[in-house]
């Protein structure tokens, strides 16, 4: 009876242990997260991307239980934040990263051997905001309107110079456009972000420059603002027209979209959660009435329906980027 006592207490003992152990397993799976989140951003602090992701993240605390605290690791028009991303950040929710859409999208088909990402290597989790590429120039410049460079641009080949956030950015797909369209020779110069790419314009460093719409609503005591590559005009400067309605087609193709995501091999049930609490971020009132009070337009896409957003917009810049 011993022995046959002894078998049996050390059965229940076992099961008893694989139990609490399925137990407390299942309990650290359900506790993420269990400290802040960080937040790479691939540019310089200030510029659009930065702040947006500032002002949608600032209440995660409520939302998903924990900070999202910001890293900026800025250049090369966002690539070396990226490719941290993918060669270096942990797979287990705790290290997200904020994208930019056309930039990685068009920089991994233009740069297939420099950028280590594509939409087959990152997550999406969820989309905040779509922010047109405006044509800007310093305060004291004498263009008055994209006629006015364009014009100047035509007589003065070569001599034009254009800054923006990086190679294959949204703005540089605006210029290549605008060259395109336009049938200038305009000098495209990429800065590490929107902030030193707009600051070179309102220094006289170059005569031109596409910014972000919401940075260039923000300057506008030292830019003037002279049209936006989208389709239609844009609520926070109602008055500055399209490309189109000054006669170039430029479309929305080098309108800026952006959003969060994690690196592939992230858990499903992290990025579910991630995808559930992200969506009552950009919902939150506090967050939508500091984004407009920035300028900041708002363009919630949920992970789902994203990934066919991701996938659509690269098979469209696969024939865009060619024929630029």
């Amino acid at each position: 009876m011993k022995k046959r006592f002894s078998v049996l207490t050390v059965i229940s003992v076992l099961v008893v242990a694989f139990a609490v152990m399925g137990f407390a397993t299942t309990a650290a799976a359900g506790e993420y997260p269990d400290a802040p989140v960080r937040l790479t951003v691939p540019y310089n602090p200030g510029g659009a991307t930065d702040f947006q992701a500032r002002i949608v993240t600032m209440r995660a605390q409520i939302h998903l239980g924990q900070p999202m605290v910001v890293i900026n690791r800025p250049g090369a028009g966002g690539l070396i934040g990226w490719n941290w991303v993918v060669t270096t950040a942990k797979k287990d929710g705790y290290d997200l990263y904020s994208y930019n859409l056309p930039h990685f999208i068009a920089q991994s088909i233009a740069f297939p051997d420099k950028a280590k990402y594509n939409i087959r290597n990152f997550e999406p989790i969820g989309n905040w905001g779509n922010d047109p590429a405006a044509f800007i120039v310093g305060k004291d410049s004498p263009f008055n309107s994209a006629k006015d460079v364009i014009e100047f641009a035509k007589k003065n080949p070569g001599k034009v110079t254009c800054s923006g956030a990086g190679l294959y950015v949204g703005h540089h797909i605006a210029l290549l456009q605008m060259n395109k369209v336009c049938g200038t020779d305009v000098k495209y110069i990429p800065y590490t972000g929107g902030v030193p790419a707009l600051m070179a314009v309102v220094n006289g460093e170059v005569k031109c420059g596409f910014n972000n719409t919401s940075d260039a609503f923000r300057s506008q005591d030292r830019v003037k603002i002279l049209a936006i590559a989208d389709l239609a005009r844009d609520s926070f400067i109602p008055d500055v027209p399209t490309f189109k309605e000054e006669g170039y087609a430029l479309d929305d193709t080098s309108c800026n979209m952006r959003g969060i995501g994690a690196p592939q091999g992230t858990p499903p049930e992290v990025l579910a959660k991630l995808a559930d609490a992200f969506a009552k971020m950009c919902k939150d009132k506090k967050i939508q009435g500091k984004m407009k009070s920035t300028g900041s337009g708002m363009k919630f896409i949920g992970r789902d329906e994203l990934k066919k957003v991701w996938e659509k917009r690269e098979a469209f810049l696969k024939e865009a980027l060619a024929g630029l």
